[in-house]
């Protein structure tokens, strides 16, 4: 009998390590989150002076917001649990188609209001029906692009690649209100960037469908196939890109429930740090206005609201492009530091009365959120099998709409009655959030390690 060569016997083949994500790809999806969070930005740098010239109040405009957000929470896992089977790209242009569509309406809406073609109670109603285009359609694209980045990076360096994904929202943040006051231009007024920022969505659209390889169909079991139904066994993973990965568990996905165990802490904290996170987007607006003495020239308001919302996407960025990475912080590390600093932040916040200590008490904040959500996204994916990332971005998605459904109505309604009530509720929320995380997030080295 011929010797067997002990290097080349038969072994269980080990699941491959996800291969990284081409430059090419990662700046395709970045753009995609870039468009439309730098959109979404501009038109929350405009909304509170279109509301003031419209005489709207406050907590109206807050509202108008509401359906979309809660079209979101049910609309994303749909999106999300499709993109497994119909594959990442299609979901990513639906949002996108979503988006510009969207924007190209609320445009219009508001200028035939603020033109005098309809009346405020119109222009607002017909808003908050074009915006819902947004919360429907879309959802599509986040859960996507997180669960395209999620199945192929390995889960020591999850946290990181994620993060780079959502510093593409600071990014945007940061580009929005700084572009914004600029887009006010003659003739369509307030209403220029929800024009100008439809068109760059087509744009990215384009270029989305010409650069990034389609990646369909896909099976809903993501990680095991199946051959002809008479083969009687699976086979291994089948995949309509070149760079899929083996699961790394060897189970079968099911349906990811918000609150099951492995993914209870995570939302848990998401969803209180959220609404702390929303409220705070919600008052800044107004609360820079009416610090500011800008009520009775709203359109002077769309410079300073924009100055403080990039002060604080800036710091965002900070958080994810520097401090994540630079201190190699963990999804718990990450949580647990950015609600502490976001505390501080909005307690700040709360008793600036200028310009500049209201910006920089916002980039605090956003620092502390920036840290935050990262960290909370991070842990829901890695609490998860790679067979479940599609299911768990659908998650992280509804999870962070649902924060935006009343909370920014019911911050600028607490502000209006109170500053203290505002902002006393955003703080003990944070504090919650943290004492809650600290006894039950699980800790990073559990979470981080590679299982392949």
């Amino acid at each position: 009998m011929a010797d067997v060569d002990p290097a080349k016997s038969v072994a269980p083949a080990k699941p491959a390590m996800p291969r990284a994500i081409s430059r090419e790809r990662m700046t395709l999806l970045f753009t995609v989150m870039l468009v439309t969070a730098a959109g979404n930005t501009a038109m929350q740098s405009v909304m509170p002076s279109i509301g003031t010239a419209l005489q709207i109040d406050d907590v109206w405009i807050s509202l108008a917001y509401s359906w979309s957000a809660l079209l979101w929470v049910i609309c994303a896992p749909f999106w999300a649990e499709r993109s497994d089977r119909r594959g990442r790209k299609a979901m990513m242009a639906l949002g996108l188609t979503g988006f510009i569509a969207s924007f190209s309406l609320c445009g219009a809406m508001l200028w035939l209001g603020l033109s005098g073609y309809l009346t405020a109670f119109w222009a607002l109603l017909l808003f908050a029906v074009a915006r819902s285009l947004y919360g429907g359609f879309g959802s599509a694209a986040p859960p996507a692009v997180q669960a395209y980045v999620a199945a192929r990076t390995p889960r020591s360096e999850r946290t990181q690649a994620l993060s780079l994904i959502a510093s593409s929202f600071g990014l945007g943040t940061v580009i929005g209100p700084a572009l914004a006051p600029l887009m006010v231009l003659p003739f369509v007024g307030l209403t220029g960037p929800f024009l100008i920022f439809s068109v760059i969505g087509i744009l990215a659209l384009v270029a989305l469908r010409l650069r990034l390889p389609n990646d369909t169909p896909q099976y809903p079991a993501r990680g095991k196939a199946y051959d002809a139904p008479y083969s009687g066994s699976p086979t291994s993973e089948v995949s309509g890109s070149d760079d899929e990965d083996e699961d790394e568990d060897a189970v079968e996905p099911h349906k990811l429930r918000w609150f099951e165990t492995r993914l209870r802490p995570w939302v848990i904290a998401g969803l209180l740090g959220g609404h702390a996170q929303a409220m705070v987007l919600g008052i800044s607006g107004f609360l820079v206005l009416d610090r500011l003495g800008l009520r009775d020239t709203p359109a002077e308001g769309a410079g300073p609201v924009g100055l403080v919302l990039m002060a604080g996407a800036i710091a965002t960025l900070l958080a994810q492009w520097g401090l994540i990475p630079r201190f190699d912080l963990g999804p718990r590390a990450a949580t647990l530091s950015g609600i502490a600093v976001a505390a501080f932040g909005v307690a700040f916040l709360g008793v600036a009365d200028d310009l500049h200590s209201i910006a920089l008490a916002y980039a605090i904040a956003s620092l502390g959120f920036g840290l935050f959500r990262p960290g909370t996204t991070a842990g829901t994916s890695l609490a998860v099998t790679r067979a479940e990332q599609g299911q768990a971005s659908g998650v992280t998605a509804s999870v962070a709409g649902a924060s935006f459904i009343y909370a920014p109505a019911l911050g600028v309604w607490l502000y209006g009655h109170s500053d203290w009530l505002g902002f006393g509720l955003i703080v003990a929320l944070c504090a919650i959030v943290f004492a809650y995380g600290w006894v039950s997030l699980q800790h990073d080295s559990a979470l981080t390690k590679d299982r392949n």
